[in-house]
């Protein structure tokens, strides 16, 4: 970094192009690098915060020349496999912080097109409860080329879909999560420890309020999944997340965690789950999958197998769906049960 006469900070190996700012609303200004690092401006604007969304933080220098600036940085790259959609509640404290103190905040990342578009777009969606689609319609008519990367705009629609907040019951969700831990898995050919919360706990050793219904190993009737645990998929679905209604969510998730309630006809004219093969979250008594990327499931108890796992190629499934990061159990190899009865809690 370095400093100009002009009192611009300036990345000496970039270059985001002339300072470039608009306000979405009354102390919230969206912009790009060259605006964050711009010392007249800022002075000018009153700008009291400012929220860095970029793969580099700006300098901490910077308040040698505004001594009462506030900052905070969330590194991420543009790219749509990014996790943005778990900073959008600390974004939002952020800058909800700075606007109820009347200061004025700079939300940016290095174009001020896609990352620093996305926080500004789910803060507003947040704050004044509306769609992702107002709301980004919004957003363009006071900055025109704001155009967060695909990966983005479908975090937007599942934080929509969530009721502007982090739901871990919500299956989408779950399957978001899994797939940004399989690109971590990708690369280290381990699972991280950030990411250890993923596993789930196991549901032979549950105490308290256990599921009523579980799946069973066939051969010694050990607890191996609870119905929360299982991940469901459509025929021939070749996505391995995707934004779908909450209408459908909601009739789906019923039909997983009630299987032994009669469905409603018209709660089955959509479309059917399939059954042909069980995916389910990764769960505690499963000891490979932290430190390999692929393997078998054996039942903790009487190690007969009872289906496999992959985290990076994933599973086909009869039906013609390909699920990745895949941990699935062969129906033929369990039972499901509709009451917890003698829970376990030895292996």
């Amino acid at each position: 970094m370095a400093q100009e006469a002009t009192n611009k900070l300036i990345r000496e190996d970039f270059d985001a192009g002339p300072s470039s700012y608009n306000e979405i609303i009354p102390g919230l200004f969206l912009g790009n690098l060259t605006a964050a690092t711009d010392i007249d401006w800022l002075k000018e604007a009153k700008i009291d915060y400012i929220l860095t969304v970029d793969s580099c933080p700006i300098p901490r220098k910077i308040q040698e020349f505004l001594p009462n600036l506030t900052m905070k940085y969330i590194q991420i790259t543009d790219m749509p496999r990014e996790d943005l959609l778990t900073h959008f509640e600390d974004c939002y404290e952020f800058i909800d912080h700075a606007l109820q103190l009347n200061n004025k905040i700079l939300v940016h990342c290095y174009f001020g097109v896609s990352r620093s578009a996305a926080i500004v777009i789910a803060y507003l969606m947040k704050k004044y409860r509306k769609s992702f689609c107002d709301t980004f319609e919004a957003v363009k008519e006071k900055r025109r080329f704001v155009g967060p990367n695909a990966g983005f705009l479908a975090q937007l629609k599942l934080y929509e879909e969530m009721g502007y907040g982090i739901d871990n019951t919500n299956i989408q969700f779950k399957m978001y999560r899994l797939q940004i831990a399989a690109d971590k898995v990708r690369k280290a050919k381990i699972l991280p420890q950030n990411c250890a919360e993923l596993i789930k706990p196991d549901p032979a050793l549950a105490t308290v309020r256990p599921e009523p219904t579980v799946y069973r190993c066939k051969k010694c009737r050990r607890i191996v999944a609870s119905a929360s645990n299982i991940l469901p998929h459509m025929p021939k679905e070749k996505q391995i997340w995707r934004h779908i209604s909450s209408r459908k969510t909601s009739k789906q998730s019923k039909t997983l965690r009630e299987p032994l309630e009669p469905v409603e006809k018209e709660e089955q004219q959509p479309a059917e789950f399939c059954s042909k093969i069980l995916f389910v979250e990764p769960l505690a008594w499963m000891p490979d999958i932290t430190h390999n990327v692929e393997g078998k499931l054996n039942c903790p108890k009487c190690n007969t197998k009872l289906g496999s796992f992959s985290w990076i190629a994933g599973s086909q499934c009869p039906c013609g769906s390909k699920i990745a990061p895949a941990f699935y159990l062969v129906p033929s190899r369990v039972d499901w049960s509709n009451a917890v009865q003698n829970v376990q809690v030895t292996v």
